[in-house]
């Protein structure tokens, strides 16, 4: 079956960085597309960037916009998302997902596989 694992979370100070991947088994990230998503104590689990396989268009939240960014390494079969200028806002559990969606989607019905997701703690 399918897995997904993410990697790279941890604590970091406000204004620091992180860089989280995602490594699929099972799965051709480079015929996938992958989302990024995160949920935060007491919230919705909330887009927060997405990557196509078919044009390598890319979509992010507005939240995250310009600080954020995603990319693949399709000879690893992985998708990282480099995460900059970290806010205590942006802590949450990350979460990785896939589908078979030839064009970008925001909503976590429209994926298929998660992974189980890598807690992100940013201090004031």
């Amino acid at each position: 079956q399918v897995q997904l694992v993410e990697s790279g979370g941890g604590l970091v100070q406000a204004g620091g960085s992180l860089r989280l991947s995602c490594a699929a088994s099972r799965l051709a990230f480079s015929r996938a597309l992958v989302g990024w998503f995160r949920q935060a104590p007491g919230k919705e689990r909330e887009f927060v960037a997405a990557t196509s396989w078919s044009d390598s268009s890319t979509s992010f939240a507005n939240s995250v916009k310009d600080r954020f960014t995603i990319s693949r390494d399709n000879a690893k079969n992985t998708v990282y998302l480099q995460m900059n200028s970290l806010k205590p806002e942006d802590t949450a559990v990350y979460y990785c997902a896939a589908g078979t969606r030839r064009s970008l989607a925001t909503m976590t019905r429209l994926y298929d596989y998660w992974g189980q997701g890598t807690q992100v703690t940013v201090s004031s």
